[in-house]
């Protein structure tokens, strides 16, 4: 019979690699989500700074990390001596990395949700300090207080004073909130972005370059979260001493209430954030919508095994449509700039959660039991602000918080990185100094040839002379001449003339527009992604419920040069393709080209077009 002890034993192990599995995969949820919230130039810098805090992170808890957590929990227990020995008996044991490893994800889940709230303008090396600090001290030391059996555990100081021991299922405050919390004192000290409050004040809107990588991240995020919630329950309770499987548990009523109050609090929270922004701003925000649904799993996450299916609505419920309201508080009177909305999704939502497990518990109200939950949440707010400052007041007195003005207006991703997220252009074997190196030689002059002198000259032998002050002179049969002033002569052909057809239309009638083209015979065309301002009017948007004014507005432009077809044909048949009969239409412009030179074969004139 103890080869079913055994098994069972196995299948818990099994069961908790997965849930390490899932949870880990919520780091490229919380990448996408902080990415999409921050514009273009900074997205590069984010994905950095949440891929060191699971990579420098899992280091850190493992060396430091996991035996914090351990002291933690028996200096504040009165029934517990200090083993220091025990406490980092995990690094020499095989059979504890199972254990080791599920406490990582959670400490890394910590530390990752600070990044959202300082983006775009904090320092790499100091946030890196600071993850270090979460991971190696600031975490631990709540998870020992209450998951190791100390100051907030029924055996540990107040848990013993007030008599009953906090209750976090799965880290709604342990990580969640003092992510939040973290998050919202570092960007108080760190300070607001450039241009994010008016002289007077007022918030100003700084949109973030993807709504959509934010909407696909909560979606990982959530995905990954049943791992978070369903995976803290175990599949089997073993009974001390067991030897037969009288002694195993199965739990599958936890297993099946964890997972339900889990989707139902996440799908009414995404409800109840868009109803608020939709009474608010008159219109659903998907931004917000997303945030509510993640608070709405944060505010579960510690009472899900607690609570009523109903009460899971009503958490959830209130969760999500704290959401808007809390984050606009943050911003609009506090003046504090939190990028991603850190504290209102992880924050006051985990807080919001925990206080109300005993109010909405399955086993009847308690009043000790509340009086606890508002005892713990204090405890877990007031460690976090006072150890995330210090480690900050660290970090500023080494190496600064924030970049300087200059390196915030280029953009994280260049300043920090020296990278771009979105190359527009990429120049195979491109170096610093702006030369490219082939196997035929180019150097950093900016001289290329086959023969390559230091004036910029390039020896042609196909009788073309270059000379040292960068005049060419060209001696063939297509009648140009280039002098040596830099200028160039080419004898315009008599045979028809040349002109160009420029347009600018909406970007969705360009489809019409090329087949048009095609259909009068000029189907050669350059097309340029272009903003501008005409006749259209300017319209109003708006980014987590704050309105900015749009007057440049997204167009193509065509550019098509023609010589045997008429270019009033080539006018008429872009303005009719392109026609929707609103302003912002576009124009058409017809230009005289002086001459046509075709690259690959010297043809000029008309032949060239």
């Amino acid at each position: 019979m103890a080869n079913i002890v055994d098994l069972a034993s196995s299948i818990n192990t099994v069961w908790t690699l997965v849930v390490c599995f899932l949870i880990f995969f919520m780091q490229p949820g919380f990448a996408l989500v902080e990415a999409g919230q921050v514009r273009a130039k900074n997205a590069g810098n984010v994905v950095m700074k949440n891929m060191m805090d699971w990579s420098l992170g899992v280091l850190v808890f493992f060396i430091v990390g996991q035996g914090v957590y351990t002291v933690a929990g028996q200096l504040t227990n009165p029934s517990t001596p200090l083993d220091l020995g025990a406490a980092v008996a995990y690094i020499g044991d095989p059979g504890s990395a199972v254990g080791w490893l599920f406490g990582a994800v959670f400490a890394m889940t910590a530390a990752t949700i600070v990044s959202g709230a300082v983006a775009e303008r904090i320092k790499f090396s100091a946030y890196v300090f600071l993850a270090i600090c979460l991971t190696a001290v600031i975490y631990p030391v709540i998870g020992g207080f209450a998951w190791s059996g100390g100051l907030l555990a029924s055996g540990g100081y107040l848990g013993q004073l007030i008599g009953a021991g906090y209750q976090d299922f799965a880290g709604a405050t342990v990580v969640h909130m003092l992510g939040g919390v973290a998050g919202l004192v570092a960007a108080y000290m760190v300070g607001p972005r450039r241009g994010r409050f008016d002289s007077e004040g007022n918030p100003r809107p700084i949109p973030g370059h993807s709504v959509v990588f934010a909407v696909v991240g909560t979606f990982i995020l959530a995905f990954g979260w049943y791992g978070f919630n369903v995976g803290t329950q175990g599949i089997l309770t073993i009974a001390e001493g067991a030897t037969s499987l009288e002694g195993i548990t199965f739990n599958n009523a936890a297993l099946g209430r964890v997972a339900l109050n889990t989707t139902l609090a996440m799908g009414i929270g995404a409800v109840g954030s868009t109803i608020v922004t939709t009474l608010r701003e008159g219109k659903p925000d998907p931004l917000f919508g997303a945030n509510g649904l993640l608070a709405g799993l944060v505010g579960i996450t510690g009472a899900c095994v607690h609570v009523t299916w109903w009460g899971a609505l009503v958490i959830g419920l209130l969760a999500g449509v704290q959401t808007p309201l809390v984050y606009h508080w943050i911003v609009e009177n506090l003046k504090i700039d939190d990028v991603c909305g850190v504290f209102a999704v992880h924050g006051s939502a985990g807080a919001l959660g925990t206080v109300f497990i005993p109010v909405f518990a399955a086993s009847g109200f308690s009043a000790p039991q509340l009086v606890m939950q508002i005892v713990g949440v204090l405890v877990i707010t007031v460690w976090t602000v006072v150890t995330t400052a210090i480690a900050l007041k660290i970090a500023d007195g080494i190496w600064g918080l924030r970049v300087d003005e200059d390196e915030e207006e280029l953009g994280l991703d260049r300043g920090e990185h020296g990278i771009e997220a979105y190359p527009e252009f990429v120049d195979e074997g491109v170096v610093a100094d702006g030369g490219v190196d082939q196997t035929y030689g180019v150097r950093t002059d900016g001289g290329e040839d086959r023969e390559v002198r230091t004036d910029g000259g390039v020896d042609v032998e196909d009788e073309r002379e270059i000379r040292t002050d960068g005049g060419q002179d060209i001696k063939a049969d297509d009648m140009h001449e280039i002098r040596t002033d830099g200028g160039e002569d080419m004898e315009v052909s008599e045979d028809g003339e040349i002109k160009m057809v420029m347009a600018v239309i909406r970007p969705d009638r360009l489809g019409e527009v090329k087949q048009a083209l095609a259909e009068v015979g000029a189907p050669s065309l350059t097309v340029t992604n272009v903003s501008g301002r005409g006749s259209q009017p300017s319209t109003t948007e708006q980014w987590r419920g704050e309105e900015y004014v749009v007057d440049l507005h997204q167009k193509v432009k065509i550019e098509c040069v023609v010589a045997d077809v008429p270019a009033s044909d080539v006018a008429d048949a872009i303005r009719e393709a392109a026609s929707t009969g609103e302003p912002g239409d576009g124009k058409v412009f017809i230009i005289d080209v002086e001459e046509a030179l075709q690259i690959r074969t010297g043809k000029t004139g008309p032949e060239a077009v």
